[in-house]
């Protein structure tokens, strides 16, 4: 649910990150000006292109990082209260997990939403996720599907660290002391997960857009350019600013996306225990 709400914002940032330097200009352009530019060359519809690997990328990535992480968290402590050390490195372990699981679909969300972008013969041309699979695996073989892991797991890692484990940590926080400006002691409820939600969906966008720069511009590739090679040629034309292309977009679509689904997430929860206690 969240990411349909959200695939347009992730369909601008990816296209933002993979334009090539030669029409994107000196300064590239604007979030705006992508997504003004989508709806003009095919309507709104246009907006939601690969919306069936976004899906198959929450059915994965989403579920392994989510699931294992409640389950690594709980393994990791004693008495039922994790430290933030314990937090995050389960966050990370399982954001790596949630990485190497998703990373097909991921390629397929990257080369998709960036297709339109692309000249008429580099174009992939794929109809839906899994169509898009089986010709990855036609054409590149078993080996194709694992194109940008390190970037992939990197940035997962890094994601889940800092949107799963900061939630955890803000949540935590904002139960146990009252905000000062207010004097107002939060409950755990609906106002302290959208709260916590939407700080760590800041965190994460900040932390995680430089290995999210690297890895979408390693999946819409197709030859055997290496992240370092790739690393090397984009910090020489562009500087150290292409690192945080997209940031806008990314934070407009994180920052929603992870309200909902620990709205969503905390409601199941809560919906799971009463059902279990009755």
């Amino acid at each position: 649910m969240a990411a349909c709400c959200t695939h347009p914002l992730d369909l601008t940032k990816v296209r933002m990150q993979t334009l090539p330097q030669s029409v994107a200009g000196p300064k590239g352009p604007s979030t705006f000006t992508v997504l003004r530019f989508s709806i003009a060359e095919a309507g709104i519809r246009s907006l939601y292109t690969g919306l069936t690997a976004s899906l198959m990328r929450q059915m994965s990535y989403s579920l392994v990082r989510l699931g294992s992480y409640e389950k690594i968290k709980y393994a990791l402590t004693t008495d039922g209260s994790a430290s933030t050390t314990e937090l995050l490195l389960a966050a990370a372990l399982a954001g790596g997990l949630g990485g190497i699981a998703g990373n097909p679909a991921d390629i397929l969300l990257v080369r998709m939403t960036s297709d339109s972008i692309r000249p008429p013969e580099k174009r992939y041309g794929y109809r839906n996720a899994l169509a898009g699979l089986v010709r990855i695996v036609k054409d590149e073989g078993v080996p194709g599907l694992m194109r940008g892991l390190g970037p992939n797991v990197t940035r997962a890692v890094l994601m889940n660290a800092s949107q799963v484990g900061s939630y955890d940590y803000f949540k935590t926080l904002l139960l146990r002391h009252r905000l000062p400006m207010v004097d107002y002691q939060m409950q755990d409820n609906l106002l302290c997960h959208f709260t916590a939600s939407t700080l760590a969906g800041t965190v994460a966008t900040t932390i995680c857009s430089p290995a999210d720069v690297v890895k979408s511009r390693m999946m819409s590739l197709s030859g055997n350019t290496t992240p370092m090679q790739m690393l090397k040629e984009s910090l020489r034309t562009e500087g150290p600013a292409f690192l945080f292309k997209g940031w806008t977009p990314a934070f407009i679509r994180l920052v929603p996306n992870t309200i909902l689904m620990f709205v969503f997430f905390e409601q199941l929860k809560k919906q799971w225990r009463l059902l279990v206690s009755s």
